[in-house]
């Protein structure tokens, strides 16, 4: 499920009451104890919601399959060309379809059906992996083909991301989001550490045929899991797609300052301190070219870490101040990285980034899916891909132009220092992201009412 995604969401319970105790979160769960219980991710939805069960099945298999491919297609670049300009291009050529399909793929995931558009938008990422293994199995293979792919692969994955996003809001009670969207990143992180190692032995053993193949199969499984998922059709207020209905969607995601300030946050982060570009170059100058997998499997390490102890999120009601003070964090921890000449701890330092940034991203979608109306779920999904998905491209364009223009180490800490910096005026500028509380947020509260009376 929303394929190439380069980044980095129990029995039923009656929803929380609209108003709870000073020590206690609407979000918290009767499942969380005490001690090391307390601090494994909490199953509560997993239990209560068979669509959210074939949903996260679905993506495990088709994160493997995804990772396949994403090892896969450049090495077969690499091999076809000879140049790292060329493998470099791939995120040139899914930029723009991300943007455009990634705004328009969230009003019509408000106005249609979302059941129907992340079957078809499967079923079509399942014909683009079938092109590349028979590109793959010719003589002489075609380059063309790969940019194309790529590009239709990044139109459909943005296409079919603000579905499954605001689908989880629907299929999942109110006060089980946050662990929700804990167990969604358990899914994305366990690939992130695995999945490149096994891809790897995948393409230098078996083939880049195989690896197509297989990421081939792994559609038809996702597709066959996502059949049984319920009808999920547009709410009655949903407005059709079109231009307006998308600047619908941005002018409440404007109004709403503390959303707007996760957007902003996130994508100034990612800019400033997104070292991916240039890690290869980073272990070389450490004298360490084999910690190149392990640098870059530092940040999912990380983010495992936190997914695997997260349930003490869901105890926490002040995401606005958790957003800001965990990419701070990030910030500081990749600046470090950039200055320790260890290649030990500089391995440390990226998977406490990667940490980090995982608690980030736990908090924004529990911040989101706990206060959007349903009928612009779609469309704010669509701005929310765009602020997780363009910055982490547009880093790799800043960390590789200062790397080479003032050295590696320097565009390392340099951007971690900025990171930090704009972070933190950011929270200065929009207090309210700060002063956000889940209990007693005007919108959480009017979301968590509408659940309740539905669930009556």
């Amino acid at each position: 499920m929303a394929r190439r995604d380069r980044r980095r969401p129990r029995s039923p319970a009656p929803p929380a009451p609209a108003t709870a105790r000073p020590d206690e979160s609407p979000g918290a769960s009767p499942a969380n104890g005490s001690g090391l219980r307390a601090l494994l991710p909490d199953l509560a939805p997993w239990h209560a919601s068979a669509d959210f069960r074939r949903l996260w099945l679905a993506g495990v298999v088709s994160n493997f399959g995804t990772f396949l491919t994403f090892v896969a297609l450049p090495v077969q670049l690499k091999d076809l060309t000879g140049s790292a300009a060329a493998v470099g291009a791939i995120g040139a050529v899914e930029l723009l379809p991300l943007i455009v399909f990634g705004l328009y793929g969230g009003a019509l995931a408000d106005a249609y059906d979302k059941r129907k558009l992340i079957l078809s938008t499967e079923a079509g990422q399942g014909l683009l992996s079938a092109v590349l293994l028979l590109n793959a199995l010719l003589p002489r293979p075609a380059v063309w083909p790969l940019y194309a792919v790529a590009a239709l692969s990044s139109a459909l994955g943005a296409l079919q991301r603000p579905a499954l996003d605001s689908l989880v809001p629907r299929i999942v009670a109110h006060d089980q989001l946050p662990a929700a969207a804990s167990l969604n990143s358990l899914r994305w992180t366990v690939g992130g550490v695995a999945g490149p190692a096994v891809a790897g032995v995948v393409v230098a053993y078996a083939g880049l045929g195989a690896a197509y193949g297989t990421d081939l199969v792994t559609f038809v499984v996702s597709v066959l899991l996502c059949l049984g998922l319920a009808a999920s059709p547009a709410a009655h207020e949903a407005a059709k797609p079109s231009l307006r209905s998308i600047a619908e969607g941005a002018r409440y995601a404007w109004s709403r300052k503390e959303l707007l300030g996760t957007y902003v946050v996130d994508t100034a982060a990612m800019f400033f301190a997104m070292p991916l570009a240039v890690l290869p170059f980073l272990a070389d100058e450490l004298r360490a070219p084999w910690s190149l997998g392990l640098m870059y499997a530092s940040f999912p390490a990380g983010a495992l870490v936190v997914s695997l102890t997260s349930g003490w999120t869901s105890r926490i009601h002040r995401h606005g101040r958790m957003v800001v003070l965990s990419a701070a964090a990030w910030g500081l921890a990749v600046a470090a990285a950039g200055v320790a000449g260890n290649v030990w701890l500089v391995l440390l330092l990226l998977t406490l980034g990667g940490a980090f940034d995982m608690v980030s991203g736990i908090f924004r979608g529990a911040m989101w899916n706990q206060t959007i109306p349903d009928e612009l779920r779609g469309r704010l999904a669509g701005i929310e891909l765009l602020s997780y998905s363009v910055g982490p491209q547009l880093g790799q364009v800043r960390s590789g132009g200062m790397a080479a223009w003032r050295g590696v180490r320097t565009s390392v800490w340099s951007g971690g220092v900025l990171c930090t910096g704009a972070v933190a005026l950011l929270a200065l500028c929009l207090p309210g992201l700060m002063r956000y509380d889940a209990r007693t947020n005007e919108h959480a509260v009017r979301l968590r009412a509408q659940r309740a009376g539905g669930a009556a």
